[in-house]
């Protein structure tokens, strides 16, 4: 399995994602939500918002690398803020 990346970084990186999902999980079945109507004048679940989010930073993280080159903690603080945005009005 040498052809796997599976750094620290990586580890780290797909532990936060599995993390976040089991807590949407357990926020859904401990405290359901409807859905609700924000900026995007859709209906959204807080499932959709962490897709929302998640898709966003990717993209931030990309036009990060293509901007500014390989130190990536300007890009997760944009993508953290950019997720609270998220969160709070869409």
């Amino acid at each position: 399995m040498a052809w796997m990346a599976w750094t620290w970084p990586t580890a780290a990186f797909f532990g936060t994602i599995a993390a976040l999902l089991l807590l949407m999980t357990l926020l859904a079945v401990f405290r359901p939500e409807t859905p609700r109507r924000g900026i995007l004048t859709i209906e959204t679940t807080r499932g959709d918002r962490l897709f929302i989010s998640l898709l966003g930073s990717a993209f931030i993280c990309l036009g990060w690398l293509f901007f500014f080159g390989a130190p990536l903690w300007g890009a997760l603080i944009a993508s953290l803020i950019y997720a609270a945005a998220v969160f709070r009005w869409v």
